[in-house]
């Protein structure tokens, strides 16, 4: 597997639109892919989406795309990542994709010292006084067994840019950050812990 970084420069639909090339590589048998983003302030309406979750209080765009999900938020301060996966390699498993990705931030933020978890809603969250906060988002889209889109983790992104929607449709829960959490900041140090433990949980190897 590949990785390539992209950084802000790069619109979010141009990247939509470079992960729609590099599906159709891995569908004609090419290498997978993973993408370590870090994209311009956008919201971004996956198949799920209420136009209503969009409150219109900024002046930032929103994007439709093709994902799973709801309406989210992405922006500097931010890790994107897409790996551009093949599931005939791993048991032809939605759910256990999803679990996987679940998995690998779990133990990538319990190397910073958060404890996190799942629930009943997609995403991995902390508890903050006894009370559910999102610290990252999942939602993929998969196209004859390969997926792709991918996950969000906050590291210290503006959390002014979450009021402007309604996260994932999630009136009563909130949504944090390590920076929120008083935990490490710097994107190389997260970047490294994410690439390891993805290796880990995938059993692939990521070539530079």
């Amino acid at each position: 597997m590949k990785i390539e970084f992209i950084n802000s420069d790069k619109p979010y639909a141009e990247v939509t639109s470079y992960q729609e090339e590099l599906v159709a590589k891995v569908l004609a048998g090419e290498e997978e892919s993973i993408l370590f983003c870090e994209h311009s302030p956008v919201y971004t309406l996956g198949s799920s989406a209420k136009q209503s979750d969009v409150l219109h209080i900024n002046d930032i765009p929103t994007v439709h795309t093709g994902r799973g999900g709801q309406v989210t938020y992405h922006g500097h301060g931010q890790r994107v990542i897409y790996p551009i996966i093949d599931l005939k390699n791993h048991n032809r498993d939605v759910r256990l994709y999803i679990s996987n990705l679940q998995t690998w931030l779990i133990n990538t933020l319990k190397k910073l010292d958060v404890e996190a978890y799942t629930n009943d809603n997609v995403g991995v969250w902390v508890d903050i006084n006894n009370k559910p906060y999102k610290i990252a988002a999942i939602g993929v889209r998969i196209r004859r067994w390969v997926a792709f889109h991918g996950i969000a983790i906050n590291i210290s992104p503006n959390m002014e840019h979450f009021k402007g929607i309604i996260p994932c449709g999630l009136k009563d829960v909130g949504v944090t950050s390590l920076a929120d959490l008083g935990k490490e900041t710097d994107m190389t140090k997260i970047d490294s812990l994410l690439r390891n433990e993805f290796e880990k949980v995938f059993n692939i190897k990521i070539l530079s």
